[in-house]
Parts: C-alpha cells; structure tokens; sequence
C-alpha cells in the first residue's frame, strides 16, 4: 500500500520494536523494553549500554514517514538519560524506551534508520 504523496504506511511501534529486539538478540546483545508505549504510534527511542557510558537515540523525522533515529546524548551516565526520557514522557506518555547492553557500543540500526 502506498499513500498519494509516494509515501509507504509506517510501521505500528509494536510490529518495529519486536523486529529490533530480534536483531540484536541475533547479533548476541542483551536489549529489553525498559518503557512499553502506544502499541501502534508511540515514539521510540534507544537506550544503548556500553563500556564508555550510554548513548541515546530518539526519533527523527524522514520525508518518506519511514522510522529513523538520530543519536541525542553520547557517552553520558545513566541518569542523563533518565532525565532525559522523563522530560520527554512529559510531551509523549506513550513514548517506547528499548535499552541495549553492548560492551563495543553497537546499537543495532540499519544505515538508512540513522541519520
């Protein structure tokens, strides 16, 4: 299905995150819902553990509505990123936050859902 504009129908946030958490527990990485959302449009955002600190990924937006992410904190403690994800819930209640344990800091994203 394609909507007038060339633009294809976006994934629901449940469908996407069961497809992530298969990737990385694939690649050999522990990742686990720390904040379920909107089953069907929530926000997602990325949480990823490793050796330096933690990084974090939230959404950005592409032309074409495809789910894409871009890195907003980088090797930052832990409780940055809390901070962070509650003033983010405040604007978004049913935002998703998926956290993923690697030591070399891979978070598991294909090239065209980073930007």
């Amino acid at each position: 299905m394609m909507f007038a504009d060339g633009s294809m129908p976006r994934l629901r946030a449940q469908v996407w995150v069961d497809a992530y958490i298969r990737r990385c527990r694939a690649a050999g990485a522990y990742v686990s819902i720390s904040r379920r959302g909107d089953e069907s449009a929530g926000a997602v955002f990325i949480e990823c553990l490793h050796a330096d600190g933690v990084d974090l990924y939230g959404p950005r937006m592409r032309e074409d509505g495809a789910r894409a992410f871009e890195r907003i904190l980088e090797r930052v403690p832990g409780f940055e990123v809390a901070e962070r994800i509650e003033r983010e819930a405040k604007f978004d209640s049913d935002l998703w936050l998926v956290t993923v344990e690697d030591r070399e800091g891979r978070v598991f994203l294909m090239d065209d859902e980073v930007g």
